[in-house]
């Protein structure tokens, strides 16, 4: 029988959980490290595990229940079916699973479950679209750094690039490069060890620091600029029409609002709702309520 609902929302830079009863009552969200699939398995499946934990232990519940919970995940890196296979595989005794992509939980959070469009920004990027015949789209979320156009990870990389040349002498010097400097280890030396250990979810901790100097700096603002246009892109490829609403969402999508073009801002609104939001609303519309 199951007797609670949860819904995640996974990705490179941390977990979010919220729990729901068997009535569909919402008991408690929670927080927890990345659960990305590229971060591994068993890495992913504990930093849920223990998200889990404390959302039952803030409805007050010291032991959390799996074998009695169907869980609903939306998380990075689903895309690789054989991580998704292996993570279904370790499955650590919930009663129901069901696992899908990050964009579509997210998706299903912005909209209630209607249609419309979403361009996700956090530290990866993914467009996706449930049209009114019930047909789904997606576009980009190919994964960092080959894709993920306008993401955290994205950004970074150009942060980085930026400042490489700065050093060098390529580029002149700003307040703007010296805190990217500052943020990788202050010097060359540094910079070239955090280089090598430096991960998608290390380039998108950049993305702060751009987003904070957009307003004084054209380096940084022009990051921006070029975030928006791809973001514009992958709305334009998932609604050619223009007629679906869209949200913009993830940590980056309020502040990229602001470089979207006219027509686009205009149709573009707050989601409803966040990822984990979906996820919950996936797995109470695919499990019975007891």
């Amino acid at each position: 029988m199951i007797e609670y609902f949860i819904g995640v929302d996974g990705g490179g830079t941390g977990t979010r959980v919220r729990l729901a009863n068997a009535d569909g009552v919402e008991l408690a969200q929670a927080q927890g490290g990345p659960s990305g699939l590229a971060h591994g398995i068993d890495n992913a499946w504990k930093a849920i595990n223990d998200a889990v934990g404390k959302a039952f232990a803030l409805a007050g519940i010291a032991f959390a229940p799996i074998g009695a919970s169907a869980i609903g995940l939306g998380l990075a890196g689903v895309h690789n079916k054989q991580w998704a296979a292996e993570f279904i595989a370790a499955n650590p005794g919930y009663a129901a699973i069901r696992l899908e992509t990050d964009g579509f939980t997210t998706l299903m959070g912005a909209h209630g479950g209607e249609p419309g469009t979403i361009v996700a920004i956090g530290t990866g990027s993914v467009g996706q679209a449930l049209l009114p015949n019930g047909e789904q789209r997606e576009v980009g979320g190919w994964g960092f750094p080959a894709g993920d156009e306008a993401s955290g990870g994205w950004i970074g990389l150009r942060a980085i690039n930026h400042i490489e040349k700065v050093i060098d002498g390529r580029e002149p010097a700003s307040a703007f490069a010296q805190a990217v400097i500052d943020a990788c280890g202050g010097h060359r030396d540094a910079i070239q060890v955090w280089l090598a250990k430096a991960n998608q979810t290390a380039y998108a901790q950049l993305a702060p620091i751009v987003v904070a100097h957009a307003a004084t700096d054209d380096t940084a603002r022009g990051f921006l600029a070029d975030a928006g246009r791809e973001v514009a892109s992958i709305a334009q490829a998932l609604d050619p029409s223009g007629t679906l609403p869209l949200a913009l969402c993830g940590g980056l999508g309020a502040p990229l609002r602001a470089f979207l073009p006219d027509g686009l801002l205009a149709r573009s609104s707050a989601p409803l709702g966040d990822a984990a939001a979906g996820a919950l609303r996936m797995i109470m519309t695919t499990e019975p309520r007891q």
